[in-house]
């Protein structure tokens, strides 16, 4: 692994956006996609050849002296092997893709200090994280470049909490056992980090869990699905504005809608294979795509499907299991997923497509059946105890509106017809309070909300959809479609945000503040 400079790095990022104006020129819309797809410029392996990289668990230095866990993490650009025989810089947490992997316990908290060596500011969000909102990566609390003695890039004149060099992200870990992931989320430059590397999976676990006979250790996979383009050099492709992401936000006009790329990348590789037992497998399930939504699928030649049996969703276990035979999946979104090889000979080959793909992107992944073991794993019939969101009579109604709109003097995206403001408030909810939120969109919107998950009470006419179950902290709303949810923030008072998880949209101001009294 080789550590670039600064100035190696904008260069590179400059170099990629030169090729990507002419991979991406005259492409349509994908269908199924809310997004432009990119065309790498060099050539692309062959699938199913890379064996699956599992992400590294970090673990604490120390305790503070409250007695968290404290946890470190330099932010650094590093040169990687992604596509074979080809090196890629990337914008890593402890300079690898995707970062590494946290596993806290419920009810002990987590002290992570982040230090930036990258050439731009970042800020960390801890998604579907119950966070106090000093710690929850409010977009303007930058976190700038160590030694950093220029300007501090301000957004438009607007300016947060500025640290220089390092932060502390205090996490409390007074939640539900569930999938979680960290990724930047700076104003303006969420998209083109996050693409760029900065992301990575937080895992929480408690004795709910711990209880069931679930399966577990080498048997659990954390499988971070996302899509990326490459230039001629083997960087990353991104049709930025600015690539040297210092100061004008947002990306070229043939990709206002959102940046696809044509490499579906598993765990940082390019349509893995992994060898597994005859046995049952726990996928954890993230989309940490910019934009691309996905119908996961795994097929068996010769034979059926087979089913992914849900058992969690963002937040956490749901009360029962249940049965699919494809998986939708939007930008954001997680699912934990039990899969049965037990019944499959060894030497049975099983690939996860994507029906909502075209060419290579209809390929995520394959499985492979190695050997016979021993398995006393199973789903029970009751997971854990999920309350029902219930809004009391007289409660609260507010209607979204995730559309297109002006963003200053250029085309972008809106709530309500406003673009983000950090000062102004599109909703002040007192904490316990339950609220009714109605989410209309124009196109495919994966809204996200911060600080507390909330629950699908129905989509349009009817009840939840058939992957709505559970807490949800990001629901994908289809185009033309209107979604209800019930919503209730606790414990802590300040300024959060919900947004568009497209994150050319967020980027280009689709999101807004929200105050909770």
């Amino acid at each position: 692994m080789t550590r670039l400079s600064r100035r190696g790095f904008l260069g590179l990022v400059g170099a990629a956006g030169a090729g990507v104006a002419l991979a991406g020129c005259g492409l349509g819309s994908t269908p199924g996609q809310t997004g432009e797809q990119l065309a790498s410029a060099l050539p692309l392996p062959d699938p199913f050849r890379v064996p699956l990289p599992v992400p590294p668990v970090t673990r604490p230095t120390g305790t503070d002296p409250s007695g968290a866990d404290l946890y470190r993490v330099t932010q650094r650009v590093a040169d990687l092997e992604i596509l074979p025989g080809t090196r890629t810089p990337v914008l890593g947490y402890d300079g690898i893709f995707p970062g590494p992997t946290f596993e806290t316990r419920r009810g002990r908290p987590v002290v992570v200090l982040h230090r930036n060596e990258l050439p731009v500011p970042t800020v960390v969000h801890l998604h579907g994280g119950h966070t106090p909102a000093e710690s929850d990566g409010w977009p303007l609390d930058l976190v700038l470049p160590v030694g950093s003695t220029a300007d501090p890039m301000t957004h438009h004149g607007m300016l947060g909490d500025l640290a220089a060099g390092e932060r502390e992200y205090r996490y409390p870990m007074d939640q539900r056992a569930a999938t979680l992931w960290y990724h930047d989320h700076r104003m303006d430059f969420t998209g083109p980090a996050t693409y760029r590397g900065l992301a990575g999976f937080h895992l929480v676990r408690d004795d709910v869990e711990d209880a069931l006979p679930l399966p577990r250790g080498e048997r659990e996979l954390p499988l971070m699905i996302c899509d990326r383009a490459f230039a001629a050099d083997g960087s990353f492709a991104y049709p930025g504005l600015d690539q040297g992401m210092r100061s004008v936000p947002g990306v070229e006009d043939d990709w206002m809608e959102g940046v696809l790329g044509d490499v579906v990348l598993v765990n940082g590789a390019p349509w893995p294979v992994h060898e597994v037992d005859a046995a049952r497998y726990r996928l954890r399930l993230l989309n940490s795509s910019n934009a691309r939504r996905y119908r996961l699928v795994l097929q068996v030649p010769g034979a059926s499907d087979l089913p992914l049996v849900q058992i969690g969703s963002d937040g956490g276990l749901l009360a029962a299991p249940v049965t699919h035979q494809a998986l939708d999946l939007a930008a954001g979104e997680r699912f934990d997923v039990v899969v049965d090889f037990t019944a499959l000979p060894v030497g049975t080959e099983v690939t996860m497509v994507n029906p909502l793909g075209t060419g290579r992107t209809t390929d995520i992944m394959r499985f492979r059946v190695v050997r016979t073991a021993k398995d006393d794993s199973r789903v029970p019939e009751r997971l854990a105890d999920v309350e029902p969101l219930v809004p009391p009579p007289g409660a609260s109604r507010r209607t979204f509106r995730f559309t297109r709109g002006a963003v200053g003097d250029h085309r972008g995206w809106a709530i309500n017809g406003t673009s983000f403001d950090p000062e102004r408030s599109l909703a002040d909810v007192p904490l316990g309070w339950t609220e009714v939120w109605r989410f209309v969109s124009d196109v495919h919107h994966p809204v996200h909300v911060h600080l507390d998950a909330f629950q699908v009470l129905r989509r349009g006419s009817f009840g939840p959809g058939p992957y709505d179950g559970g807490w949800k902290d990001t629901v994908d709303i289809r185009p033309g479609e209107i979604v209800d949810v019930a919503v209730r923030f606790e414990h802590y008072a300040g300024k959060f945000v919900f947004h568009c998880h497209n994150l050319e949209h967020e980027d280009m101001a689709m999101m807004a503040t929200i105050r909770t009294v």
